[in-house]
């Protein structure tokens, strides 16, 4: 689904957030995380910015995690599990998760932190960064998702995508230590 509606550059964010989420949940010693979800929330958390799925009365992150829902209502998952993405999801734009009220929002949060400020990339080892970054490049991210937020912003100013944007995003992408790694 992500690769058939996103464009390669978020595509290969949201993996690259997926790789740096399991990443801290290891330097961080959180153990207990569902990786399934985390994964899931991870490939699906900026799904609410594509044309499809842009919804116009509701933020991309709470659009993105209702998408999340219908897709894992349709493979199985129970009800309270499939809250838990949709919440995960949502959280990963909030300016800080409580890591013990909610690990894989902690972990995305974090996670996409890294990949869109360039927050913490020396917890992570220089080589890995690499390697995540050689097998999923920046490419097009910074242009792209920039002007995504301000868009989202200027339609719906009540939501995180302001705050996003008001905080200087397109700034934050275009000094991301990670763009000078590959």
């Amino acid at each position: 689904m992500a690769q058939t509606y996103q464009s390669a550059a978020i595509t290969a964010h949201a993996l690259r957030s997926w790789l740096w989420a399991e990443a801290f949940a290891r330097v961080d010693g959180i153990d207990d995380v569902d990786h399934e979800l985390l994964y899931v929330a991870a490939v699906l958390h900026d799904i609410g910015t594509v044309a499809e799925y842009d919804n116009h009365t509701l933020s991309y992150e709470h659009a993105g995690g209702h998408v999340a829902v219908a897709l894992t209502a349709g493979v199985g998952w129970p009800a309270p599990r499939r809250a838990r993405v949709l919440e995960v999801i949502v959280r990963h734009n909030w300016p800080s998760v409580d890591r013990a009220m909610d690990a894989e929002g902690y972990l995305l949060e974090i996670a996409t932190g890294l990949d869109i400020s360039g927050a913490r990339p020396e917890d992570l080892p220089e080589s890995y960064r690499r390697e995540v970054l050689a097998a999923h490049p920046r490419g097009a991210l910074a242009a792209e998702f920039s002007a995504c937020i301000a868009d989202q912003a200027a339609r719906k100013p009540d939501t995180a995508a302001r705050r996003l944007h008001e905080a200087g995003i397109a700034r934050n992408l275009a000094e991301n230590p990670l763009a000078r790694l590959g």
